[in-house]
């Protein structure tokens, strides 16, 4: 991925990095693949603001990707890799040899033109899913499924992906982005690849109304409030506010928000700090 940094014409230019959009082939979406996607403006279904900071936005559609990756044994190909407003990575649609159409994530290095299959007994090459039983150990991969048949459910953003570090039983031993290691059914699919755009992260807005072209809106802080709407608020002159906390009391630094004896614990070897849990 390339970056784009602005000529400083402008005060929103100035700081502004951007996408340079290299990989991306058109700016016109699959009309098949598109749904409605209407905003709430964070209200309920009563009308009442429930969260707070949103609204406005420039109009979107969902792009309807196919996580699940079951349309097995037919080999399909890349016609065009898209923006998606709804995610950080980019997308690629892709035409099967029967005639349908389906979005996927794009992984990096995939182009228009290349081959896609996903299956049981399908080569372990960019863009193809399958089992990870099937794959070899250091493999790099995304839409990772937590339960067969489910979808893909891990490493989907952008640049992200896992490494197959081991395979035991019945489970497969991935490295997460963070730094996790967690054991996976190997019975469930993956695609193989690191997720693209991984440029993403390293971009600036420039200006604070490109984040109101999102939909988000301006967020004051907790300590330039009073007393009765934050726990921060209140005092004389520009007090710190005390530990940092949300609106509710929670606090932002050292409480621990994992739930205590969690399902998914027994599935988790290492923890991304580094600490393994106890059996």
């Amino acid at each position: 991925m390339a970056l784009r940094k602005f000529k400083p014409v402008t005060a929103g230019t100035r700081w502004r990095i951007g996408n340079a959009y290299a990989e991306v082939t058109t700016n016109k979406p699959e009309q098949t693949l598109l749904e409605p996607k209407p905003r709430t403006g964070g209200r309920n279904s009563s009308g009442h603001l429930s969260m707070r900071y949103r609204g406005g936005g420039h109009k979107k559609k969902y792009r309807i990707v196919d996580f699940k990756r079951n349309k097995f044994g037919v080999e399909g190909t890349v016609k065009s890799v898209e923006y998606d407003p709804n995610r950080t990575a980019f997308i690629a649609l892709i035409e099967y040899t029967d005639g349908e159409k389906r979005y996927i994530l794009c992984p990096q290095g995939l182009q228009v033109g290349h081959k896609v299959i996903s299956g049981l007994d399908v080569a372990p090459e960019i863009g193809n899913a399958l089992q990870m039983k099937n794959m070899p150990l250091g493999t790099n991969v995304h839409n990772i499924e937590m339960q067969p048949g489910q979808g893909g459910k891990l490493a989907r953003s952008a640049g992200s992906s896992a490494q197959l570090t081991n395979k035991e039983e019945k489970y497969a031993i991935l490295k997460m982005p963070s730094g996790e290691l967690r054991k996976v059914l190997i019975n469930c699919f993956a695609t193989v690849g690191v997720v693209s755009n991984s440029d993403h992260s390293l971009q600036s807005m420039g200006k604070a109304g490109r984040n109101r072209w999102k939909g988000i809106k301006p967020r004051n802080r907790g300590v330039a409030m009073n007393p009765v709407d934050h726990p921060m608020g209140g005092g004389e002159g520009k007090a710190s506010g005390g530990q940092p906390r949300s609106r509710n009391g929670q606090y932002s630094r050292g409480l621990k928000t994992r739930t205590r004896g969690k399902g998914s614990d027994k599935m988790i070897i290492q923890r991304r700090n580094g600490n393994k849990l106890s059996k």
